[in-house]
């Protein structure tokens, strides 16, 4: 099925919707929720219904809203009634890429996303600001001259980002070196890009696609989330175990790996969101469930 036909099918919020939802059920994907396992705070039914309640703001983004406040109803929407984190990272891939493919007439590109980046605003910033307050989000402190633009303060932070003139793009270079969302936002969403490549070049259940296309980007760079939890060194050694498992090709040592990773606390959570984003591109550009 071509792009165009796909398009007519589903829109775009509805792609991003279905993203999410194809990410989680993803399995087996090493260290996060997926339809075979729980984690101790979080389970593969609140992700479910993150995306569903997600999606007013997915709808916002694409009907033209600006591009903060889709965000953050889509994180409030995400959050109501289990008010745990499941999809923030991920919501915040998604928002400007459903903007882009709406402004790009179809044609989901690197150029369009960021064409949309570089349009947003201090008002984005702000709202950015106020969905920390839905749900807590792990995030490492802010740098010593930059104690006031903590996103742990929410709406209190707002007044800092107006006087800095700082737009939800310069919020992102703020934490590009060591969160890989931000250096999406700042870098063209390449692994974003990248994923949906190895998810369209897969073959199987897209879903599964996906979990392979998880494996495939772990084994490539350390997630970030894990290294805020646990530091590089862990980050790096689950990064190589992800690599020597995938080159092994057993798809029981990937279940061992799953379930070690889970017992061990380490989450990717980073590389799921990046995962997430790749699945909307690859179903924005024609490929089918």
């Amino acid at each position: 099925m071509n792009a165009n036909t796909s398009a007519r099918t589903r829109t775009a919020a509805q792609n991003a919707e279905l993203a999410l939802l194809l990410e989680v059920a993803g399995t087996p994907k090493p260290g996060n929720v997926d339809r075979r396992r729980d984690l101790s705070d979080l389970r593969f039914e609140q992700f479910l219904a993150g995306a569903v309640g997600a999606g007013e703001g997915l709808r916002d983004a694409e009907a033209g809203d600006p591009i903060g406040e889709a965000f953050e109803r889509a994180v409030g929407g995400m959050a109501a009634g289990h008010g745990q984190n499941t999809q923030f990272g991920a919501l915040l891939l998604l928002v400007p890429l459903v903007r882009a493919a709406i402004e790009d007439g179809g044609t989901l590109s690197p150029e369009g996303v960021r064409r949309v980046v570089e349009a947003t605003t201090v008002e984005d910033a702000a709202a950015f600001y106020r969905a920390f307050e839905y749900c807590e989000v792990f995030v490492d402190d802010p740098p010593e001259d930059a104690a006031d633009l903590d996103v742990r303060r929410g709406s209190e932070a707002v007044p800092a980002l107006e006087r800095r003139g700082l737009t939800l793009l310069d919020v992102m270079r703020l934490s590009e070196a060591e969160d890989d969302v931000a250096r999406e936002w700042t870098g063209g969403f390449e692994r974003s890009f990248r994923a949906a490549e190895l998810i369209t070049e897969s073959e199987g259940p897209l879903s599964d696609r996906g979990a392979r296309a998880f494996l495939d980007l772990l084994a490539e760079r350390p997630d970030t989330l894990v290294a805020k939890k646990h530091g590089e060194r862990v980050a790096e050694g689950a990064m190589e175990r992800a690599k020597r498992t995938r080159d092994a090709g057993d798809p029981d040592a990937i279940e061992a790996l799953a379930e070690a990773f889970v017992e061990e606390g380490i989450n990717p959570g980073t590389t799921a969101d990046i995962v997430a984003a790749g699945l909307f591109v690859a179903l924005e550009r024609g490929v089918e469930p």
